[in-house]
């Protein structure tokens, strides 16, 4: 424990956390932590290698340097170490009270991997309740534990936080590349130099979505042993097997290597089932963890009302982020025809923080489509998305026959095109709304920008 919190006495964390750039994220969920006057763990859950373990460290550099807590009231336990195999939550803090020699024990437990604490979040509740001077946080990976198992047994005692994998606009601020994109308060973001922001833009969709990748060049030259080893077969193999039983990992894997495939394309439970020879029933079942383990995204179709249908057998899947996909089947250049599938999840890729908040579905009807709806509960459809990698639709709009009947039917609707270089506006398309184009690589910018603040 005195190895893991050298600040016991050094007085500060780690320089290899200590000199990283912290994620944009990082105020807020430092906000949250900070809060007086409400007796609430903040979970902290999110993939695995999105920054987790450095944002705790720069939020415990952060509380000490502004004397929040002095450096003997911080303690921080890794649960996935060996040596701390059922260990409980009580117990962790009497071991930190005793390795820090504070006779008053942590007044801030911070529990990294907490998914490894059998029944955690029972404990956490309780301990929560009955030591309310200590303020506790905790973060976990392999996430259908922690977000499902929160919401029943956390009610009021625990407050969630998702750090997701990296947005465009983080991929670009890490490397302090500056000075391509202008927020213009006036005319709203735009940027003079497109084909450097489009050559950024296919770096981020191919390995851009764990800091790691971001700042190593070891990790960015074999992305497969980084990132489609270390993140995809850990879950796969070693957290979804130890949180659900489930025996045959081979057939969890050929699902999601088929889903991966075919992210941002419309599949089917027949299909998928046929693909990866796996039964329907056990399919759904698996398509519940991946989910929680933040490996993918299922988005639910609606027809042009925004409802979403009762017998619906098809749906779409993205993977979280872009870089999964190309770490798994090869990297993306700017020309290639798998680009339009990957430059699309990166636009939902943007949208992943806020995905609890939003209703983000896909329309479909007839012979029509278009990528994104929002619509609130029982509410029109606010805005729409329709997620090009051309300039195509910027010269030939009457083509957009699916945006077109959604912005005929809805007087009030925002529809958008992105495009692969072009930003414009046009008046003068068969829709009755103005249309709006603009480059995918801005799009992403300006949704990971606004979400961040």
């Amino acid at each position: 424990m005195r190895a893991e919190n050298p600040w016991w006495t050094g007085g500060a964390v780690r320089s290899d956390y200590r000199d990283l750039k912290p994620r944009a994220y990082f105020e807020r969920f430092a906000q949250l932590v900070e809060e007086t006057g409400v007796r609430r763990a903040v979970v902290l859950m999110g993939p695995r290698r999105v920054g987790k373990t450095v944002l705790l460290h720069h939020l415990i550099a952060r509380l000490i340097k502004n004397e929040t807590f002095a450096p003997q009231q911080v303690g921080y336990v890794s649960l996935d170490h060996p040596l701390y195999t059922r260990l409980s939550i009580e117990e962790a803090a009497q071991e930190i009270g005793q390795a820090s020699r504070n006779p008053d024990g942590p007044r801030l437990l911070i529990l990294d991997e907490i998914q490894y604490l059998a029944d955690w979040e029972r404990h956490l509740k309780s301990f929560v309740d009955t030591h309310p001077e200590v303020r506790c946080v905790v973060s976990g990976s392999a996430a259908a534990a922690l977000r499902l198992k929160s919401v029943e047994s956390g009610a009021g005692r625990f407050t969630d936080f998702l750090l997701p994998p990296l947005t465009f606009h983080e991929f670009l601020d890490l490397q302090d590349i500056e000075g391509l994109v202008v927020d213009d308060p006036e005319r709203g973001y735009r940027t003079n130099a497109i084909d450097r922001l489009n050559r950024h833009f296919v770096e981020y969709v191919n390995f851009g979505g764990y800091p790691e990748a971001v700042l190593s060049p070891v990790v960015r030259s074999n992305p497969a042993r980084y990132i489609g080893a270390d993140i995809v077969d850990k879950v796969l193999l070693r957290d979804l097997p130890s949180l659900y039983g489930i025996q045959d990992v081979q057939e969890l894997n050929a699902l999601f290597l088929t889903l991966a495939y075919n992210t941002a394309r419309e599949v089917s439970l027949d299909a998928l089932s046929r693909q990866s020879g796996v039964s329907k029933p056990t399919i759904r079942r698996y398509l519940e963890y991946l989910e929680a383990a933040f490996l993918i995204k299922v988005v639910h179709r609606v027809d042009q009302n925004a409802r979403r249908f009762k017998r619906a057998s098809s749906f779409k899947v993205y993977v979280t982020t872009p870089a999964l996909r190309c770490a798994l089947f090869g990297p993306v250049s700017e020309g290639d025809d798998e680009m339009g599938p990957v430059a699309e999840t990166a636009v939902f890729a943007q949208w992943f923080h806020a995905q609890d908040d939003l209703s983000l579905h896909y329309a479909r009807w007839g012979n029509n489509e278009v990528d994104i709806v929002y619509a609130g509960p029982g509410q029109a459809p606010d805005w729409c998305v329709e997620v090009k990698w051309s300039d195509r639709a910027a010269d030939r709009p009457h083509e957009l026959k699916g945006l077109m009947a959604l912005a005929n039917r809805y007087a009030d609707i925002d529809a958008t095109v992105t495009t692969r270089t072009r930003t414009a506006s046009s008046d003068t398309w068969p829709g009755n709304q103005p249309l709006d184009f603009t480059p995918t690589s801005l799009y992403c910018y300006e949704v990971g920008r606004n979400l961040t603040r």
